[in-house]
């Protein structure tokens, strides 16, 4: 309501307007519009008001066109003068290139059973995370933590930091590190930045596998990573 109390309505957008339900209800044309009188636009988008069907079916066949009831709903309905055909055309064509560039994001998860995971084992993962990222999906990491892991949970973080530094600017980090009963995640997701956009020497030395610090911690500890 305005501050006069009057009512403001938004216009509703026509169905040719919406052109992908324009196409699914196969709007009436020509012959099949018999609804009088009607709202007029002719094929110049030029307002001709309010005129009888009739009327307006013989400009359309007189300029070689179609008479399209484009806002059935409205009292008149509303009618254009177009090139149905041609435009039915190109609605379907737009909608299958904007079918063939959405892609629906998934969430992937990559498991780590351990803190003391090799760093060959821990690669792989990485490699698998990467593609994913690079294709656009988020990407969900889960350590889980065992007996006397617990005691030492900053190994963990430490792979997680890892992680994150391995995967560089091809990542934002989505949820930082959170502490779930036995084991920590973190989710990453993609940072739009396209691979290797700081440079050959930088994207070549992220894909080279490196050891991981929590790796090195335990091994100067003296435990053997399995």
């Amino acid at each position: 309501m305005g501050p006069l109390g009057e009512r403001r309505c938004r216009r509703r957008p026509t169905a040719l307007e919406s052109g992908e339900q324009a196409i699914a209800k196969n709007l009436r044309c020509n012959e099949q519009v018999r609804i009088s009188p009607i709202r007029l636009i002719d094929e110049n988008n030029g307002q001709l008001g309010i005129i009888e069907v009739k009327e307006a079916q013989l400009r359309a066949r007189t300029a070689g066109l179609d008479l399209v009831e484009v806002d059935p709903n409205s009292r008149p309905p509303v009618c254009r003068i177009m090139d149905y055909g041609k435009w039915k055309y190109a609605m379907r064509k737009k909608e299958q290139k904007a079918r063939s560039h959405r892609r629906e994001t998934e969430l992937k998860e990559v498991r780590i059973k351990t803190p003391k995971i090799g760093d060959h084992d821990l690669d792989i993962k990485l490699k698998h995370a990467r593609e994913w990222l690079e294709r656009g999906d988020r990407v969900q990491f889960m350590l889980r933590f065992r007996g006397r892991e617990l005691a030492h949970v900053d190994e963990g973080r430490k792979v997680f930091a890892h992680i994150q530094e391995t995967l560089g600017d091809l990542v934002k980090v989505e949820q930082p590190v959170r502490y779930e009963g036995k084991r920590i995640t973190m989710m990453l997701a993609p940072s739009g930045k396209k691979p290797g956009s700081g440079g050959a020497a930088a994207s070549a030395a992220a894909h080279q596998p490196a050891a991981h610090p929590a790796a090195r911690g335990f091994a100067q500890a003296g435990v053997r990573l399995v």
